[in-house]
């Protein structure tokens, strides 16, 4: 059965100040959306309301996913069905190496689905990790550093793309990969999600620019302004949008929302 992430008219506040309003969308596994929009239309704050972050307020709308209503559990309930999201700027956790925190991730997991579980035995995660790591050309003393202390903006984004291959969600969120990236980086980390991307996962994609699809290829692309979603096409949507910037969007929508 093919698993949905449905969004249906949501409406979100952040310290008060409404940023959604009324964002419908559905995201099949096996399917990679590109959203995009200009700085301040509610492209993040979609993504961390879909994982619950505490200071965005869902203040209207439902956001189902495999049946259950994502709003109704906490964010570990929400990753543990299968959601997942790649941040835009992944923090630094000191003394605890990749490696722990992704095994450690793993166990957590497991044991929230049997209490009995004894977690992954050390032999089989390390076989695992590994191919991981080779699958996505990541250095093997990556996994003994300290998760993101130190790490260059490449390697952050790197490391949340192992932990995506790691997890292996059904539906992936990843809120602006492209961002602080050199072009190199760039290419490195889109060919990580090129590489998990397909019939078992799904992914939203979320980015100012069409470098990043360059790479990344959607299926389907949605303009976002003004808290909602005004525009969704095919690819040619994000290169249309690249050649005429955004004012042609709001042009077109004026009456519709406020940007």
């Amino acid at each position: 059965m093919t698993t949905v992430l449905e969004i249906r008219n949501l409406h979100v506040s952040v310290a008060d100040k409404q940023i959604l309003n009324g964002v419908n969308l559905t995201v099949k596994q096996g399917e990679v959306h590109a959203l995009m929009g200009p700085n301040g239309t509610g492209k993040s704050t979609l993504a961390y309301a879909l994982m619950g972050h505490p200071n965005y307020k869902v203040t209207a709308g439902q956001v189902i996913f495999k049946g259950v209503d994502l709003l109704e559990l906490e964010p570990d309930e929400r990753s543990r069905l299968g959601l997942f999201l790649a941040f835009q700027y992944p923090v630094a956790i000191p003394g605890v190496s990749v490696a722990n925190f992704l095994r450690t991730s793993i166990n957590a997991r497991r044991r929230a689905a049997n209490p009995e579980d004894k977690g992954i035995p050390i032999p089989e995660f390390r076989k695992m990790l590994k191919s991981k790591m080779e699958l996505l050309k990541v250095p093997n003393d990556f996994a003994g550093r300290y998760l993101n202390e130190g790490f260059s903006g490449g390697e952050k984004k790197r490391a949340e793309i192992l932990q995506l291959a790691t997890l292996e969600p059904e539906i992936a969120v990843l809120d602006e990969t492209d961002s602080g990236l050199d072009i190199d980086a760039l290419r490195v980390v889109a060919e990580g999600v090129n590489a998990l991307t397909g019939p078992k996962m799904g992914a939203l994609v979320i980015t100012h620019y069409q470098r990043l699809l360059n790479y990344i290829k959607p299926q389907i692309v949605h303009i976002m302004l003004g808290g909602k979603i005004v525009e969704t096409g095919g690819p040619d949507l994000a290169l249309h949008l690249e050649e005429k910037g955004y004012d042609w969007v709001r042009e077109k929508h004026e009456d519709k929302v406020e940007a």
